[in-house]
């Protein structure tokens, strides 16, 4: 880990204590795991605190931790993963917090603190589910308005739970349940005799 990130890490601990859930260091990146009611108040201290200076929200994304095989302990199924950087300091921080219910996963808007989370809090929930409390216009963004479900849930179906199309009798679009039938795509590998000089010639 290089100096920097050893500096940000013992600020983080002396600064936050308990509060700290877990600090990953990982592939020379800082990860902080904060419990969701310490969510908010620890990223307006990483904004506010002069030794942090987190001054922008670069990326929030939900994650669905689902199934996942990892030697790491999670907290829940469903995270909120924001990346920090800091222009005064030049470092970035890996800022993550786990949903308490896996049922209907809720936290903190961070709006409030970093405008910019606007959007990706919006994805996030319109793709992964994830509500964000206290957030001014969270509504679907990619998906169209009628759509049901979470697409990047890993249990969503592949081909999702309903389909549109336009009808001509009717004059309108009309939605229907899915009439393709489930199946798993395999790619097809074609590899010529030769190849990787494995060949008899």
């Amino acid at each position: 880990m290089s100096e920097k990130l050893e500096r940000l890490g013992r600020l983080i601990t002396e600064k936050f204590g308990d509060r700290v859930l877990r600090l990953i260091d990982k592939n020379d990146e800082l990860t902080l795991e904060v419990l969701p009611g310490d969510y908010y108040s620890v990223a307006e201290a990483l904004r506010d605190t002069p030794e942090f200076g987190f001054d922008q929200l670069m990326d929030l994304t939900g994650v669905d931790y689902s199934a996942y095989e990892c030697a790491e302990p999670f907290s829940g199924r469903y995270s909120a993963v924001v990346h920090l950087l800091s222009t005064k300091h030049n470092v970035r921080l890996r800022f993550r917090s786990f949903a308490a219910d896996d049922e209907f996963p809720v936290l903190d808007s961070l709006c409030p603190i970093w405008p910019s989370a606007n959007w990706f809090e919006r994805e996030a929930f319109d793709l992964f589910g994830i509500m964000f409390a206290g957030h001014s216009d969270l509504r679907r963004i990619l998906t169209d308005y009628g759509f049901v479900g979470y697409p990047f849930r890993k249990d969503f179906p592949i081909s999702g739970y309903v389909e549109m199309r336009y009808d001509q009798e009717q004059g309108r679009v009309i939605y229907q349940p899915v009439t393709i039938a489930p199946r798993e795509n395999t790619p097809r590998i074609v590899r010529d005799e030769s190849y990787g000089g494995l060949g008899h010639g």
